[in-house]
């Protein structure tokens, strides 16, 4: 279990991660969102101990990651799958790494399997593309088959098929127990891997709940509704206190309304509907709306728009 509280990183003026509490518990995949420059990164590298808290603490099972007896063991870690020799063979670099943290050799075979590199285990890390330099971090990651995962961007650069694996792998490592937390951009990821959500803007906590949770939470519900007389269905949603607007496909959104009102004003009207379907808002679309006041990036694109990062 990783436990944060209070957790303050300044640089200066400037506060990177401003009193964030949290726990991470095993057995589900808890996904850790946020804007670029919300603060991820930093408060990964602090539960690793790679950069000092300004103020409050972070533990993994009661205990700074300085003070673990066998770190590799205990936590694994895949922050950035470019910090590897060139040079060195993907063997040899998880070989490297498991004799100076006391791990049996064996393991480095069995991990290269596990993420599918079995086959270039000889070759030089520098010929790798970008999607085998992340399975090499991974197998890093699960060298010592610790009880704590963590991933920072895990299929970066991976196709289709590597994606579909870590994610399947992330939920099975947290079918066995383990804890397992992820920073992922794709919001799509997240909403098909994770359990749990902590979303951070601007180095603030600024919600912590199941995916489901947060998607009820910040999104607005609409019913989609095609009927051959959309205006005078439109009129019965605005007298019974909902609203409508045309999707442009000749269909009407209706919220403050439930799916059931809806069906019973046009039975009791006489409106004959093709359709009456509830719209679940996607996770990416809660996100957007949640943190769009804690983007720290604008981008102008053609036409006047705005872009977040």
């Amino acid at each position: 279990m990783i436990e944060a509280v209070g957790l303050t990183k300044r640089y200066g003026e400037r506060t990177a991660v401003d009193q964030l509490s949290f726990t991470v518990r095993p057995g589900q995949v808890t996904g850790f969102l946020g804007p670029n420059g919300a603060g991820k990164s930093t408060t990964m590298r602090m539960i690793l101990g790679l950069d000092t808290p300004t103020g409050g603490r972070v533990t993994i099972d009661g205990k700074p990651f300085r003070q673990l007896d066998n770190p590799m063991r205990e936590v694994g870690a895949l922050l950035d799958a470019k910090a590897i020799h060139g040079g060195r063979s993907a063997h040899h670099h998880l070989l490297c790494l498991a004799q100076t943290n006391n791990l049996p050799k064996r393991r480095v075979d069995e991990v290269l399997d596990l993420v599918g590199l079995a086959e270039v285990a000889r070759k030089r890390a520098k010929g790798f593309s970008l999607g085998m330099g992340q399975r090499l971090g991974i197998a890093a990651a699960l060298l010592g088959d610790p009880k704590i995962l963590m991933f920072d961007e895990p299929v970066n650069g991976l196709d289709p098929e590597g994606i579909l694996w870590i994610r399947n792998l992330m939920k099975s490592l947290a079918a066995e127990g383990r804890t397992v937390f992820v920073s992922s951009h794709l919001m799509s990821e997240m909403e098909n891997t994770a359990d749990h959500l902590l979303v951070i803007g601007r180095g603030r906590m600024i919600a912590d709940c199941t995916v489901q949770e947060f998607i009820d939470q910040n999104s607005e519900l609409a019913v989609r509704v095609r009927t051959p007389d959309p205006t005078r269905m439109a009129e019965l949603v605005t007298g019974a206190g909902g609203r409508a607007v045309t999707d442009g496909e000749g269909a009407l959104l209706v919220s403050e309304l439930t799916m059931d009102r809806i069906g019973d004003l046009a039975f009791d009207n006489g409106v004959r509907l093709h359709e009456l379907s509830l719209l679940q808002a996607s996770l990416e679309q809660a996100f957007m709306e949640l943190t769009r006041d804690t983007v720290e990036y604008h981008a102008a694109v053609p036409g006047g728009r705005e872009v977040s990062s």
